[in-house]
C-alpha cells in the first residue's frame, strides 16, 4: 500500500516536565531510555496503522514478526494465538488465543475482542486506514470464548492479516477511526502502557500484569524533535539515547559512545504520475522515464549508499518470487529514442512537446521531509537532459491529497512487506472502491496486469506464485505506472548503554524509533 506514513506516532518533546526536569535528571534512572522522534504526537490505534504489523510496545496481534536478521521476510509466530493458524476448511483458519492475557485496562482477553477488532477494520463507518491491508479477510467469527475462525478469500496462508494490533471490544466506537479514543488512551495487551500524554511528551511505563515477561527497560520516554539536524545534536551531545536520521546525517554523529546502524527495509521511494497531464498519461513517456534514471547515482548521491536500486515494489528480498531481469538499464540514448518515437519533439525552448501539450510538471513532496525533498531535486535533475522539465515543490499533504490527477508526487510505500501480495497489489493494481489515494494515483494499469494480480494473490505460497509475480514485473516493466527510485536503508544512531539489544529485523515503510534497534524492547536484558 502506498501511504505518506513514514514513522510511528510515539513522540514527544525532549522536556520531562513543567518543572524543566530534563535529560540529567532522566540519567538518574538507569532502566530509562530516551528516544527522539521526528513525527507529531497522536494515534496510537491500530485503526490509523499504529502497530499494523505486529511491532508496537503497546499492541500485539495474533501473530508477530520473528528474524534473527533484516536479510530475509521475517517468520510470523504466534503472540495472542496460542500456536499457527490451522486450516480446518478450504479458506477457513482456526486460531487458538492465548489464555490469560489481560489488556491494560485490566479485561481480559477473548474471541469477541478479536470479532470486533476485524469487524471494525472492515466497516465503512470507522474508514481504518488499514482496510486494505486485511481485505482478504472476510470474515472472522468466534468460535468459543478462546478461538475464532478466520475466513479469507485467497488459497494463501492468512498469518500476514493477523499481525494488526488487538484491542478491547468495549473500547471499538462506530465512527471514523481518526476520531476514536483510542489515539489518546490506547489500550492493548503490549508490555507497556501509556503512562502520560501531553503535547510536548509521551511516557510509556512497563506493565507489572503483562502476560508475558516483564521488560528490564521499565520507562520509555519519546521526544518530539522534528528537525533532523536537531535530533542529531540532541544524540551527540547526550540529551538523548536514540535517534531516527537521514542517511547522509547518520554518519556525522559516530562516535565512541554513539553507534550507527542502516536496517533493510522494502521501503521504497518513488514518482507517480497524473492522469490529467497529456505528457504523463503517456505510456511510453513513463517508460522512457525510467530508462532515463541513474538509480545507482540516486543512492550513492542522495542516499550516501544506504539504499538499493527499485524498479518495481517487489525487491530481491522476496527470494524466487523476484526477478532481476525486470529492470530498467540507465541509458538516456533509449529513453530518447522511446520520446521521439512517441512524437514528442524538442521544442525551441528545449523542453519536448506534442499536439500543443509539453513534457513539464510539478513534482510535489512533503516539505518537511528533506529525503523526499533531495530526491525530488534528483529526479528533475535527470530528466532535464531528456528535454522533459520537472518542478519539484515543497507543500503539505493537505495539498497534495488534492493535486494526483494534476501533479506528479514523491511517494513511499511498502507498509505491508511480510506479505508479497499486500507489498505489490494496492501499488500495481487498478484502483478499487477503497483504494487508498496514494495507492496508483493515476490509475495506470498495464494490459493483463490486474489479473495476474489477482490470480497471484489467490495462489498458494509456492513455485507457481513466484513465477506469476516474476511475470507481474516483466507485464509492469513494460508499461510502468511509476519511476520507482530506491529501497530505503534506514539508518539511525545509538547510545550504547549496556544493554543486550535484539538484531533489527526487514523494516517496512514506517519507521522511527518503535524500528530500528527498538522494534522489541521488552526483550532487552542487561
Amino acid at each position: 500500500m502506498t501511504s505518506r506514513w513514514i514513522g510511528p506516532a510515539l513522540v514527544t518533546t525532549l522536556l520531562i516536565a513543567t518543572g524543566c526536569a530534563g535529560p540529567a535528571a532522566d540519567r538518574q534512572q538507569p532502566d530509562q531510555i530516551i528516544l527522539a522522534e521526528g513525527q507529531e504526537l497522536g494515534g496510537y490505534s491500530p485503526f490509523v496503522s499504529y502497530g499494523e504489523l505486529g511491532v508496537s510496545p503497546i499492541y500485539e496481534g495474533l501473530l508477530r514478526p520473528q528474524a534473527d536478521s533484516d536479510a530475509q521476510i521475517p517468520d510470523l509466530v504466534p503472540a495472542l494465538a496460542a500456536s499457527a493458524p490451522e486450516p480446518v476448511a478450504p479458506r477457513r483458519w482456526r486460531v487458538a488465543l492465548r489464555d490469560g492475557v489481560t489488556f491494560s485496562d485490566g479485561s481480559s482477553l477473548d474471541s469477541a475482542d478479536v470479532v470486533a477488532t476485524y469487524a471494525a477494520l472492515k466497516n465503512p463507518a470507522v474508514a481504518s486506514d488499514i482496510a486494505t491491508n486485511v481485505a482478504p479477510v472476510t470474515a472472522v467469527i468466534a468460535d468459543g470464548p478462546q478461538a475464532v475462525i478466520v475466513e479469507v478469500n485467497t488459497d494463501t496462508d492468512p498469518s500476514p492479516y493477523l499481525l494488526t494490533g488487538i484491542v478491547p471490544s468495549e473500547r471499538v466506537q462506530d465512527a471514523p477511526a481518526a476520531d476514536w479514543t483510542l489515539n489518546t488512551e490506547p489500550v492493548g495487551t503490549g508490555p507497556y502502557r501509556l503512562d502520560s500524554l501531553r503535547p510536548d511528551q509521551a511516557v510509556l511505563v512497563a506493565r507489572d500484569d503483562y502476560w508475558g515477561q516483564r521488560p528490564q527497560v521499565t520507562r520509555l520516554v519519546y521526544t518530539y524533535t522534528p528537525d533532523d539536524n536537531t535530533r542529531a545534536q540532541r544524540i551527540t551531545t547526550g540529551e538523548v539515547d536514540g535517534a531516527n536520521l537521514p542517511p547522509t546525517l547518520v554518519g556525522s554523529v559516530e562516535s565512541a559512545d554513539v553507534r550507527t546502524v542502516a536496517v533493510k527495509s522494502a521501503d521504497w521511494r518513488g514518482v507517480s504520475f497524473p492522469a490529467g497531464l497529456a505528457f504523463t498519461a503517456d505510456p511510453q513517456a513513463r517508460l522512457a522515464m525510467n530508462l532515463g534514471v541513474d538509480r545507482a547515482a540516486v543512492i550513492h548521491d542522495v542516499l550516501d549508499g544506504h539504499g538499493r536500486p527499485a524498479d518495481t515494489p517487489i525487491g530481491d528480498v522476496y527470494g524466487p518470487a523476484y526477478s532481476p531481469q525486470a529492470s530498467f538499464a540507465f541509458d538516456t540514448g533509449a529513453a530518447t529514442a522511446v520520446l521521439d518515437r512517441a512524437g514528442w519533439a524538442l521544442g525551441s525552448d528545449g523542453v519536448r512537446e506534442k499536439g500543443g501539450a509539453r513534457a513539464e510538471f510539478e513534482l510535489l513532496y512533503n516539505a518537511a521531509d528533506t529525503l523526499r525533498r533531495d530526491l525530488s531535486v534528483a529526479f528533475a535533475s535527470a530528466m532535464q537532459p531528456l528535454g522533459i522539465q520537472v518542478n519539484p515543490r515543497g507543500t503539505s499533504w493537505d495539498e497534495i491529497d488534492t493535486r494526483f490527477d494534476t501533479a506528479a508526487v514523491l511517494l513511499g510505500g511498502g507498509s505491508t512487506p511480510y506479505s508479497i501480495d499486500s507489498q505489490v497489489y494496492d501499488t500495481l493494481h487498478t484502483r478499487l472502491p477503497d483504494s487508498s489515494p496514494y495507492a496508483n494515483p493515476g490509475n495506470f494499469t498495464a494490459p493483463g496486469l490486474d489479473k495476474l494480480l489477482d490470480r497471484a494473490r489467490e495462489s498458494t505460497t509456492g513455485a507457481g506464485k513466484d513465477a506469476l509475480y516474476r511475470e507481474i514485473q516483466t507485464t509492469y516493466i513494460a508499461e510502468p505506472s511509476h519511476v520507482f527510485l530506491a529501497f530505503l536503508d534506514h539508518t539511525y544512531a545509538y547510545r550504547d548503554l549496556g544493554w543486550n539489544q535484539s538484531a533489527p529485523i526487514l523494516e517496512p515503510h514506517s519507521h522511527g524509533v518503535t524500528w530500528g534497534p527498538w522494534w522489541q524492547m521488552d526483550a532487552w536484558t542487561r
